[in-house]
C-alpha cells in the first residue's frame, strides 16, 4: 500500500509515518512538507533513514502535487493548529484559511484524480464554545469538572464531548477551517467515489513534540520546567485548573491503519471522536505538581489575563471509537509526559528551537 503524508516532518505527521514504517514494512511511505514549522527539518533524516521519501512543497501550492507519485491513502497531518491563529496579531487570517481549507482543497482534488482514500486529522476545536465556555464547573484536586446536576446540552455529559454536539460558529477561526473542510471531505468522497475518514483528535502529545503554549501545551509545560523557563497560568483567575485530555499519535495511528484496511464501501461511521479521555485528562495546576516531583522546581506566575476562545474543560468522549473500531487508547497520560520529560532531558533549547 502506498501512503502520502501531509506535513510530514510535523510531530503527529512524523510520529505517524515512524510508526506505520516500524509495523508495517511494506508500506511505501512518502510525505510533503514545507518545513516552515521551526524544528520540523530535525525529522527529516530519521524519515529517509526508514525509507521514506519526503518532498519539499506546499498544499496551499496546487502544482506542488502535479508531480507527487499516486497514493493509495493520503493522511492530512498538515495545518496550522492554533486556536489563536489568525487574532494574535502574530500570524495571518488569509494564510490560516490557506493553510487549512485551500490546502484540503488541494488534496482532495489530488485524492480525486488518483482515487486516493482520505484521512483528515481533525480537532476536538469543531465544536461550539459557547456551550463549553458556560458550563457549570466545580473544583476539586486542583481542576475543573462539570458539575454532575446540571441540564447538559445534547452532545456533552462527564465523560466529555461526543461526536453529536454541535459545530455551529463559534468555534474559532481555526476550528471552522476544520469543520469547513470535514465537509467537502465528504461532499468530495461521496461524489467521486473514494474512502473519507475524519478523526476528531484530543491535545496529542509525545516526546520530540514542538511544544508551544497555544499547541503542544504538555511539551510546552515539562521543557520549560527542564530548561527553568517561567510559566504562566492564563485565564480563569490564574487558576492553572482548566483540563485538557492527551493522545499519543500512535494511539492514533493504530485507528488509522484499521481505517486503511476497512473496505471502500464501509457503512462505519465517518466521523469519530480520538482522545485519552476523561481517564487521561489533567489540569495545568495538576501538571505543574507533577513537573515540580519529575523534572524540578519552576516558577509559574498566577496571571489575570484573560483569552479569546478559552473554555475550562476540554476533554472528548470518544466511545464511538471504541463501540465501532474497538479502539481506545493503550498510552496513559503518565507514560506520555515520562516520554516527553525523558526526551526534554536530553534536549538544550528546546523551547528556542520550537519558538523561532
Amino acid at each position: 500500500m502506498k501512503i502520502f503524508i501531509t506535513g510530514i516532518c510535523g510531530f503527529v505527521g512524523s510520529s505517524i509515518a515512524r510508526y506505520l514504517k516500524k509495523t508495517q514494512p511494506e508500506f511505501e511511505i512518502f510525505g510533503l512538507d514545507n518545513f516552515i514549522r521551526s524544528g520540523s527539518w530535525t525529522n527529516l533524516e530519521p524519515l529517509q533513514d526508514l525509507g521514506i521519501t519526503v518532498y519539499r512543497g506546499d498544499i496551499r501550492n496546487a502544482s506542488d502535487l502535479e508531480t507527487l507519485p499516486k497514493a493509495d491513502f493520503l493522511i492530512d497531518a498538515a495545518a496550522n493548529p492554533s486556536v489563536l491563529a489568525g487574532i494574535d496579531g502574530k500570524t495571518s487570517s488569509r494564510q490560516l484559511v490557506e493553510h487549512n481549507l485551500q490546502g484540503t482543497i488541494n488534496l482532495l482534488e489530488y485524492c480525486k484524480q488518483h482515487q486516493a482514500g482520505f484521512i483528515l486529522l481533525s480537532t476536538s476545536r469543531v465544536y461550539a464554545i459557547p456551550d463549553l465556555a458556560t458550563l457549570d464547573m466545580v473544583e476539586a484536586d486542583k481542576a475543573f469538572s462539570p458539575k454532575i446536576s446540571q441540564d447538559f446540552p445534547v452532545g456533552i455529559s462527564t465523560k466529555g464531548v461526543s461526536e453529536s454536539y454541535s459545530t455551529l460558529p463559534p468555534v474559532s477561526l481555526y476550528g471552522s477551517t476544520k469543520v469547513a473542510s470535514e465537509h467537502l471531505a465528504l461532499e468530495y468522497g461521496a461524489t467521486f467515489n473514494f474512502p473519507v475518514w475524519i478523526n476528531r483528535c484530543g491535545v496529542l502529545a509525545g516526546a520530540g513534540q514542538f511544544g508551544h503554549p497555544a499547541q503542544g501545551i504538555f511539551a510546552f509545560w515539562i521543557h520549560s520546567f527542564q530548561e527553568q523557563r517561567p510559566l504562566k497560568y492564563i485565564g480563569f483567575g490564574g487558576s492553572g485548573y482548566q483540563v485538557r485530555d492527551c493522545l499519543h499519535p500512535n494511539d492514533l495511528a493504530d485507528l488509522i491503519l484499521l481505517q486503511l484496511q476497512e473496505p471502500k464501501d464501509s457503512k462505519k461511521p465517518r466521523i469519530v471522536n480520538l482522545s485519552g479521555g476523561e481517564e487521561n485528562s489533567m489540569s495545568l495546576a495538576q501538571l505543574t505538581d507533577w513537573c515540580i516531583a519529575n523534572v524540578g522546581e519552576n516558577s509559574v506566575e498566577h496571571t489575570d489575563t484573560e483569552r479569546p476562545f478559552d473554555i475550562p474543560w476540554m476533554v472528548l468522549d470518544a466511545s464511538l471509537a471504541k463501540e465501532v473500531w474497538d479502539w481506545s487508547p493503550q498510552i496513559g497520560i503518565t507514560a506520555v509526559l515520562e516520554d516527553i520529560a525523558s526526551f526534554a532531558k536530553t534536549q538544550q533549547n528546546w523551547c528556542e528551537l520550537s519558538a523561532r
